[in-house]
């Protein structure tokens, strides 16, 4: 997949409403290869945005395509393909399994698809100062130490999009550089598009583009 479109999307709960933004009631497109941080304030649709993008939800006026296809018409097994191959998350809730060990945190989805070896990982918890918690269950984690997790669970599996949800809003600068250096690293590797959405702090990186949403 080349390019993600909104083509005046609006979401149900802004019916009505006058948006002031660079993606709402508006068009634009993210592309492969490029890089683009989407600011946003609080209740301005961060999260709905998010959801848009990975097909969890779909009350908007609009269209939102993948390359020319219609996101609307997309069934449930392609979307989990596209999830699997396509396009990866980081969530901003990081949504880990408490119960599990950092590293099987990771496998669980590079089993999927055995997109990464054991060694890159463990070199990945090596780099982010945090290889003494590869068997601690996550739920003893603190959430900054799960934010590298979330993201190095990101990163094993295919992806012409990566989409970041506030990456390192519980990281120093020190761990979000370093992060942010794997994160380039495997995204310059795979020729993938990164769309980083942020109400704050966000990845010191070359963007291509800021909009607003």
């Amino acid at each position: 997949m080349n390019k993600i479109t909104f083509n005046n999307v609006l979401p149900a709960v802004f019916k009505g409403q006058q948006m002031q933004s660079e993606i709402w009631q508006t068009e634009t497109c993210f592309e492969k290869g490029k890089l683009s941080l989407v600011i946003a304030d609080s209740g301005k649709g961060k999260s709905t945005f998010c959801s848009y993008v990975l097909g969890y939800r779909s009350d908007y006026e609009g269209r939102i395509l993948f390359d020319t296809e219609d996101v609307k018409d997309f069934s449930v097994e392609k979307w989990c393909a596209l999830r699997r191959t396509t396009i990866s998350h980081l969530f901003q809730e990081l949504r880990l399994f408490p119960e599990l060990t950092a590293l099987e945190n990771v496998q669980i989805k590079n089993s999927l698809t055995g997109h990464k070896s054991e060694a890159e990982i463990l070199d990945w918890f090596k780099r982010l100062g945090i290889e003494d918690k590869v068997n601690t269950k996550v739920a003893h984690m603190s959430f900054g130490q799960q934010q590298r997790v979330a993201m190095m669970r990101a990163l094993v599996q295919p992806f012409d999009f990566l989409l970041l949800d506030e990456p390192i809003s519980h990281l120093d600068d020190t761990n979000s550089a370093i992060m942010a250096d794997i994160m380039m690293a495997e995204v310059k590797r795979q020729g993938a598009g990164v769309i980083v959405t942020s109400i704050g702090k966000h990845m010191e990186l070359e963007y291509d583009r800021v909009v607003k949403l």
